[in-house]
């Protein structure tokens, strides 16, 4: 193999640092969006995506040594005699071996596009939890509202009351002229007024205010 192969080699494999570079920014891109439709949980295709983002960067720290140990070894072979280029390969196997030997994955969470991917979720997940919490609120305000509303409309009428009287036994309110109505109905009839929202709980007129 002559030097000009190994650079057009080298040349690509740079190449493809860059396509695998490219993979990783999407693979980024893919897992915030998952993160930023969480419902609570963490989606288990964010661990997937960290899985895949952590396999690329081992490759491309594989190439990058690779890279390194050829251009060493071509650079020393150059200044030799030309039968040194037949031992070119096994040189270039023999020291990437001893380099990655020593490596560790603690290593690739590291990898720039690593920390960048793990900023990134941890990003997009405080801002979901922060936008979750913020609808909570909304939700929670709109519910008073409606209980508000419920609670001034007239359980007798089922309209809005006029004006409203609160029955100190149960604590329902009524509208006065519906309540009042309701009372000397039950008393012309001689029978018991009770309470139109809890029947089993008398309803008297003196205990109204």
């Amino acid at each position: 193999m002559s030097l000009s192969a190994v650079h057009g080699t080298l040349s690509s494999l740079k190449s493809c640092q860059t396509d695998i570079g490219t993979g990783m920014d999407i693979v980024t891109d893919v897992a915030m969006d998952l993160a930023e439709a969480h419902d609570g949980e963490v989606n288990p295709g964010i661990k997937e995506m960290e899985a895949m983002i952590l396999e690329c960067a081992q490759l491309d720290r594989e190439i990058n040594y690779f890279v390194d140990v050829v251009q060493q070894v071509t650079a020393e072979v150059a200044t030799q005699q030309p039968e040194a280029m037949f031992s070119l390969s096994d040189k270039v196997k023999e020291q990437f071996t001893e380099r990655i030997a020593g490596l560790s994955d603690a290593d690739l969470h590291r990898h720039q596009k690593v920390v960048a991917f793990k900023d990134s979720i941890k990003n997009s997940l405080n801002q979901a939890n922060q936008e979750t919490a913020e609808n909570m609120e909304e939700l929670d305000e709109d519910i008073a509202v409606t209980q508000s509303q419920v609670n001034f409309t007239c359980p007798l009428t089922q309209v809005e009351m006029v004006n409203p009287v609160k029955n100190k036994k149960c604590n329902h309110y009524y509208d006065e002229a519906a309540i009042l109505g309701l009372i000397k109905t039950r008393h012309s009839q001689k029978k018991k007024c009770r309470c139109p929202v809890e029947s089993e709980k008398l309803l008297r007129r003196a205990e109204l205010q």
